[in-house]
């Protein structure tokens, strides 16, 4: 069986509620054993369900942040939670952070603040970045660089920006994460990024419940599926399946700093 890694699943929101013990059987019957929940949609309510599952699952690692969607909604005490759980040891970064500058749900000075500040934060607790980008490429790297996040690890998850933009942030040290997106119809400038970014460089993810990939699109997105993704990224570009699914395992326990699995019993 080819073993994954999904490095971006929100199994932790009410999406899941219902069924989630279900879904991570599901996903390790597909051989996706590992996976990192992303606590960071809406208020830190999320951050802590993250850690809460990555406490009770050795499978699962946790991230903490607040999504750029969201950021205009911060608090003070939604900044003391993130504090408080970023040093947790089953937290292996802050994140997803960033600017979406296409929807612009949250001012974009606000979220370049708020983006530079769990920049530090990650530097303080010595753990890499998950980065939501769209639509503010040259803006985000702009802040990488400044805040000289590649020192810390950097993931650009579900990329969505042109080829010359993947062969950028693999310049700059970061890893760039492909989602179900790359299997779409109309996708093929995100095919053709794949070959822009070096094989050790190269993540997959379903960023479920959202994005699911052909041949389940219209169902809710899980972790199982992130072997379609898989599948396409590795024709993409242009190496077997199985070398693609090796890669990407040891890229991302490299970046998150993930601990070796415990042997299967």
């Amino acid at each position: 069986m080819i073993e994954l890694i999904d490095s971006h699943a929100h199994v932790d929101g009410p999406e899941f509620d219902g069924d989630r013990a279900d879904v991570l059987a599901r996903a390790r019957a597909a051989g996706v054993r590992r996976m990192i929940v992303i606590g960071a949609v809406g208020d830190p309510g999320s951050a802590e369900r993250a850690v809460a599952l990555a406490e009770a699952d050795a499978d699962v690692f946790a991230t903490v942040a607040t999504h750029p969607h969201d950021v205009d909604k911060m608090t003070p005490a939604w900044w003391e939670v993130h504090e408080r759980l970023a040093p947790h040891p089953r937290v292996v970064a802050i994140g997803e952070t960033g600017l979406d500058f296409y929807y612009d749900h949250s001012d974009r000075a606000a979220q370049v603040a708020a983006f530079h500040r769990f920049v530090e934060l990650a530097r303080r607790v010595g753990k890499p970045v998950v980065c939501h980008i769209r639509d503010a490429h040259a803006e985000a790297r702009a802040v990488l660089t400044e805040s000289r996040a590649a020192e810390l690890g950097v993931i650009i998850h579900c990329f969505t920006g042109t080829p010359d933009d993947a062969a950028a942030y693999a310049a700059m040290g970061c890893y760039v994460s492909f989602s179900g997106i790359v299997t779409y119809k109309n996708a093929q400038p995100i095919r053709d990024a794949v070959g822009r970014v070096p094989l050790d460089r190269i993540l997959v993810e379903t960023d479920c419940p959202y994005l699911s990939p052909v041949p389940m699109r219209g169902k809710r997105n899980e972790p199982a599926f992130v072997t379609h993704t898989a599948a396409a990224v590795a024709q993409a570009a242009g190496v077997p399946l199985a070398d693609l699914a090796a890669a990407t395992v040891a890229n991302t326990a490299r970046i998150f700093r993930l601990p070796a699995p415990a042997p299967v019993s």
